[in-house]
């Protein structure tokens, strides 16, 4: 448990023996300022308005009966009603001395972690198999991947699908392609150069598809070929299917992100299961036919003209939709993964599908009583000139070039700082720095909202970026290289005397709040916010309290070098729940 719940629900328990009613928490948040203690308990005033009583008296007798004397030395009534809370020294020092709120214990979670582990669906990333990814597909895959990290680090069992979309009518057209070439090239294996390039391929497909009538016929032949499981059809999107899971599998790795070929459930996974979610929909009379198509029409999305945006489930002509493989992956992830949550990581555009969809399914019965359906959406990365992101010539940056290009940028800015380093070890912080660059750029925006992507400003060693945070773990690595001590080997007791010491202790510690709230609403952003605020407080505690200066005393200079451990180790972990790499030396 962190720090904050802890004290939460201390305090909660005590407005309730107050007589306060069941909907009425403590509110607890940290002091925004060092003069008003720790933390601060704001949930008075509701509690007092609900007793209809004046909330200064409620807080006055609140102290009365609140014991938080193992942990706290000072509890003072504020304002209208606030509790400020002071922290004993000794419990943050044996708090920090004991386990930090990360140290692995034999299940695999936090020491103070202690949540209820459900098995939670992480959707996330999901390209287009008929082409190769590109910069669109970044924020579903990175912030999906920390999201995931962090609930399987709370020891939550994570399951994640990569919704890949490798079915439809698109396939048919590259498969009619596929079969001309291998006319042209003396059989199925001549096909394989030409996917080298699968933009390409996708480009001279669909140019053919639109320019050819009698192509265009042959590419919907091949789709009710595919779909009606054609032995010799189907062999030839397979082939089409591997090389473009090896292109993804490619920028996953480079990427480091935590995917893998079994995480893949593909639309094509659901196929057998379509028909028979229509035919159930239409027995329970949610169902109507609108021009041939079978549609889903629900007063809850009613427009104000009266008008209701409906959810197509099967096209005119019997072909299926998003909405019929997403309402199948529900209920196949409800009744045979049994999960308790599913997050889908999706950019904001598809707001309304999943709203749809997620009723839809729940009115269907498809979804067990409880479990938690979210859509975590996020927003646009753009150009410097505000508009989505794009090559100079207007077109698709492909993911893995501007991964390329990072790891270029951050050499030359790498060889810049330190020439007399070997180049393979300068080739390795640039694909470390580089990489971690891109992603953190990303993950430490609010995912709600669209952020402008800038190099200098992503590869900077000042401010909030990921250069800043592994410079700040290298620099303190070399704190114990210049002292010529095992950092793990220090077994002296923490003692906290100067602010900064304990204000080093106090952001250490709330380490645990920033993975809940990562883990509570998907938003990375807050561990990126919590590790650089962590960053800053080394540094100002670094400043002023010297650890290897002459005349330190000996039990001082190991109880500093502990914090820097510590600060070493919770930069080290949470960098890598955000998927970033760290360097002992930079």
């Amino acid at each position: 448990m962190n720090i904050r719940q802890l004290l939460d629900d201390r305090i909660t328990a005590a407005l309730h023996t107050l007589g306060a009613p069941d909907t009425v928490t403590a509110i607890v948040k940290p002091s925004a300022r060092p003069e008003f203690g720790n933390y601060q308990a704001n949930g008075v005033m509701a509690a007092a308005k609900q007793l209809k009583t004046n909330p200064r008296e409620l807080a006055t007798r609140l102290l009365e009966v609140l014991d938080l004397s193992d942990l706290a030395d000072k509890l003072e009534v504020a304002g209208p009603g606030f509790i400020n809370i002071y922290l004993k020294n000794k419990w943050l020092s044996e708090a920090l001395g004991g386990r930090m709120p990360f140290a692995p214990t034999g299940d695999g979670r936090g020491e103070w972690h202690s949540p209820s582990s459900q098995t939670i669906v992480v959707d996330y990333s999901g390209p287009n198999l008929a082409k190769e990814m590109h910069v669109g597909h970044l924020r579903s895959t990175i912030i999906g991947d920390a999201v995931a990290r962090v609930l399987e680090f709370q020891g939550h069992k994570v399951i994640r699908q990569n919704h890949v979309g490798d079915w439809g009518t698109q396939f048919g057209m590259l498969i009619a392609h596929m079969v001309s070439i291998a006319e042209q090239n003396g059989g199925v294996s001549g096909v394989a150069p030409q996917l080298a390039d699968l933009e390409t391929f996708y480009r001279e497909a669909k140019q053919r598809f639109d320019a050819e009538p009698a192509f265009a016929d042959a590419a919907r032949d091949y789709v009710v070929k595919l779909q009606a499981g054609d032995a010799e059809c189907h062999a030839l999107w397979q082939q089409f299917i591997d090389i473009s899971l090896h292109h993804c599998e490619e920028v996953y790795e480079r990427l480091g992100v935590s995917l893998t070929r079994a995480d893949v459930m593909p639309e094509s996974a659901y196929n057998a299961d379509l028909a028979n979610i229509v035919s159930e929909l239409q027995a329970q009379g949610l169902l109507v036919e609108n021009q041939g198509a079978q549609c889903a029409f629900l007063d809850e999305f009613k427009n104000k003209d009266g008008s209701i945006t409906p959810i197509i489930v099967q096209k005119t002509g019997g072909g299926y939709l998003y909405a019929t493989t997403d309402l199948a992956a529900l209920r196949y992830r409800s009744g045979v993964l049994n999960i308790d949550r599913s997050l889908y990581f999706t950019d904001a555009r598809q707001a309304l599908h999943f709203q749809q969809v997620f009723l839809l399914a729940r009115k269907a019965g498809f979804v067990r009583e409880g479990v938690a359906l979210e859509h975590m959406p996020f927003g646009n990365m753009q150009g410097e000139d505000g508009k989505p992101f794009k090559t100079r010539t207007g077109g698709t940056v492909k993911l893995v070039d501007l991964l390329v290009e990072a790891e270029e940028r951050a050499f030359t800015l790498v060889t810049a700082k330190n020439p007399e380093l070997g180049e393979a070890e300068r080739h390795d912080i640039a694909r470390t720095v580089g990489i971690g660059a891109v992603k953190y750029a990303d993950l430490s925006k609010n995912r709600n909202s669209d952020y402008i992507f800038n190099w200098e400003t992503m590869l900077s060693f000042e401010g909030n970026t990921a250069p800043y945070l592994q410079y700040a773990y290298a620099r303190i690595k070399s704190i114990f290289r210049r002292a010529g001590v095992d950092a793990e080997a220090i077994s002296s007791s923490i003692s906290l005397h100067e602010i900064a010491e304990r204000t080093l202790a106090m952001k250490l510690l709330q380490f645990t709040e920033a993975t809940d709230s990562v883990a509570k609403e998907g938003l990375p952003n807050h561990l990126c916010t919590y590790l650089y605020e962590l960053a800053g407080n080394f540094m100002s505690f670094y400043e002023a309290c010297p650890i290897l200066k002459d005349g330190v005393a000996e039990d001082v200079r190991n109880s500093r070098l502990q914090l820097a451990n510590l600060t070493a180790q919770t930069l080290q972990t949470g960098l890598g729940l955000l998927g970033i790499g760290v360097l002992e030396r930079m």
